[in-house]
């Protein structure tokens, strides 16, 4: 019997004959899906072929991954969609899983640098010596300084430095940005803390484990190069899963680019001014040039409009107010260089700061190239920052040179990766096109489960009265399941219109994305038996919330995109010059996937039952509707509000009994 057949043969054991799975996880019973996938996985490893595999909800698909993987004794790295997946996998999953197999495999958890207190930027900005707390550059509000106290009463006890760890300070806490390293200002082996650095430490572990969890950034930053601060960030592997894989495609455009940043401009003016006070005394023209720069910085930002938002920068840059703010940008920048150049070897951060004025004049001469063929040029503003993005309008050609060089196994896998039964959409994007493929439905009974209302006589979505439709589909439902509700936005400006109409007709806990963290939210809807929660993007997906808890989402509309999304603009264009067709090529099947991700927020498990509601007659009224349907789960269907409110409500009369 060849190694291949066995291995084969060891998963199919440990699945089919319940193994030791069992005796962890209270009645555990394989299901044939989940089998078919491990087996899948296996083979793919063993001949180092690359899998796509579509894993509908409940399918099992993190076991049915983790376990040949462990099995096969490789060295494996597994990227999730995000950091809360991460912490789920590493503490939740793998651990089963190892206690199952009894298996001593080594593994590791591994963010990007900015999730990593440096110890050297919080001793530079924030020492306590006091020949040196005087000199420093950095002023705090009363809310920062309460941070920082936290911060160093948790810096002196922990041991992995993760800021993860720092749950009592807010995720966008002025202190983060000051006491964690950036690709830009990291000294890498030349800094004096180089020994102690907790994120050298967390590589270290990655490099020794058989089993590293990554997150998607952080593995197409390594692939792209973008950090230089230590080499290689993930250790080569002969066998990389991407779960959540739906998500790379952007991902990996993002890294493939390039970006010059307001915040960048800051952040090097900032650490100039800091060395200037610290060790510079001398030089006054390096306070002259780094105030300049920061205040040329400030003016460009103030250039564009004061809300969040995004646009094409090649248009915008035409606009004279914005060339001549752009041009002071270079100007200032590139006084700062001719300061910085005289003052070499006189620190290790100095030395930095001048390697990061070198890379952002280059980065601005990318940026000022408006003719780049094969790019989008396109530029997005935060409240305080402005970011210009240079990125390639196909990713194929890089990707899959990467993964044909790796010489190992790439398993790509999601429940939502196939549009009408396709992959096309997924596989040419990566260039993946002899990948092996996979699709194993939903074992969940979605007709008895689950029902779908698309309600009638609904107003246009750019309609005046669209927000009061949408409160008055929402309200019934809502008192009929008793709050246990998700209202799924495409904007924030329909979210925060209904939040408003609702708050005036329900009595229900109302939980808007923004008023707090996406965690505390999803905790207090949990805690809340009549909580209803209303979010957009980053509620479609990632969010799993079981049982009684939800018994109703609502989607406001079909997700396509923007038609005057920069990124989206230049794609069409490029499908254009090809003679293709932008919307069925690029926009409906975009927007398919993430509907998907939307309404696989209902059901969660076998024994979970609720009504999905998707407020846009365009997926029964409009031809391409037709693709929605055939790539949502078969749910039984009505155009009835009153038949969704009666569903509902026999759902209450069951959990009764």
């Amino acid at each position: 019997m060849s190694s291949q057949t066995l291995f084969i043969k060891s998963v199919h054991e440990s699945f089919a004959e319940q193994g030791a799975l069992a005796k962890v996880i209270d009645g555990f019973k394989p299901r044939q899906a989940q089998l078919d996938m491990a087996n899948h996985v296996a083979r793919a490893i063993e001949t180092q072929q690359h899998l796509v595999v579509e894993a509908g909800t409940g399918t099992g698909k993190t076991f049915a991954y983790l376990l040949p993987s462990i099995l096969s004794g490789k060295k494996v790295i597994v990227s999730t969609g995000t950091k809360n997946l991460q912490e789920q996998l590493f503490h939740k999953d793998l651990p089963v899983v190892k206690n199952a197999l009894q298996s001593g495999v080594k593994v590791a958890l591994l963010k990007g640098r900015s999730n990593y207190l440096c110890s050297f930027r919080l001793e530079e900005n924030f020492s306590s010596a006091p020949e040196r707390r005087q000199k420093s550059a950095v002023t705090l509000d009363s809310q920062g300084l309460n941070d920082l106290v936290k911060v160093r009463e948790w810096s002196s006890r922990t041991e992995r430095g993760d800021i993860g760890e720092l749950t009592e300070v807010s995720e966008d806490s002025m202190i983060l940005p000051l006491i964690t390293s950036t690709v830009d200002n990291c000294l890498g082996r030349n800094c004096p803390d180089y020994d102690a650095c907790y994120l050298v430490k967390a590589r270290e572990k990655a490099i020794d484990a058989d089993l590293v969890v990554v997150n998607h950034h952080l593995y197409f930053a390594d692939m792209a190069l973008k950090d230089t601060g230590f080499g290689e960030l993930i250790p080569k592997a002969d066998v990389v899963v991407f779960d959540e894989a739906h998500q790379i495609g952007d991902i990996a455009s993002e890294y493939f680019g390039k970006s010059f940043s307001t915040r960048q401009l800051l952040e090097l003016a900032s650490d100039c001014m800091q060395q200037y006070r610290v060790e510079l005394t001398d030089v006054k023209q390096l306070l002259k040039a780094s105030e300049k720069l920061a205040r040329s910085a400030g003016d460009f930002r103030l250039l564009f409009a004061m809300d969040p938002s995004r646009g094409n920068w090649r248009e915008q840059v035409q606009y004279s107010q914005f060339s001549r703010g752009f041009a002071q940008l270079y100007d200032d920048l590139k006084f700062l260089y001719d300061v910085l150049k005289m003052c070499i070897s006189r620190s290790e951060v100095i030395d930095n700061c001048f390697e990061r004025c070198t890379e952002l004049l280059a980065k601005y001469e990318v940026m000022q190239d408006t003719q780049a063929f094969g790019m989008s040029l396109w530029y997005e503003t935060t409240r305080r920052h402005v970011v210009l993005h240079q990125t390639p309008l196909s990713v194929a050609d890089k990707f899959s040179e990467h993964t044909d060089s790796s010489q190992g196994a790439f398993i790509f896998t999601s429940a939502t990766l196939s549009v009408n039964g396709d992959f096309a959409h997924f596989t040419k994007a990566l260039g993946l096109d002899n990948a092996q493929q996979l699709m194993l439905e939903s074992p969940f009974d979605y007709q008895s489960q689950s029902k779908l209302l698309v309600p009638r006589y609904l107003p246009q979505n750019n309609d005046r009265n669209r927000a009061q439709a949408l409160a008055n589909i929402a309200i019934p439902l809502i008192n009929a399941s008793k709050g246990n509700c998700f209202l799924l936005f495409t904007s924030y400006r329909m979210l925060n219109q209904v939040a408003e109409l609702l708050s005036e007709e329900i009595d229900n806990t109302l939980l808007v994305q923004g008023q707090t963290a996406k965690s505390t939210l999803l905790d207090q809807f949990i805690d809340d038996p009549h909580a209803v929660l209303l979010g957009t993007a980053s509620f479609w997906e990632g969010v799993d919330v079981r049982g009684d808890s939800l018994t109703c989402v609502l989607i406001d509309k079909l997700p396509f995109s923007a038609p005057d999304e920069p990124l989206l603009q230049a794609k069409s264009d490029d499908v254009r010059r090809k003679g293709g067709d932008p919307f069925k090529q690029i926009q409906l099947p975009e927007a398919v996937i993430s509907l998907k991700q939307g309404v696989g927020r209902l059901i969660r498990d076998v024994s979970d039952k609720g009504v999905l509601a998707i407020c846009d007659t365009r997926i029964v009224n409009r031809p391409y509707g037709a693709v929605f349907l055939a790539s949502l789960p078969n749910m039984s269907r009505t155009r009835e509000l009153n038949q969704a409110v009666k569903f509902l409500k026999s759902l209450h009369q069951d959990i009764k009994k």
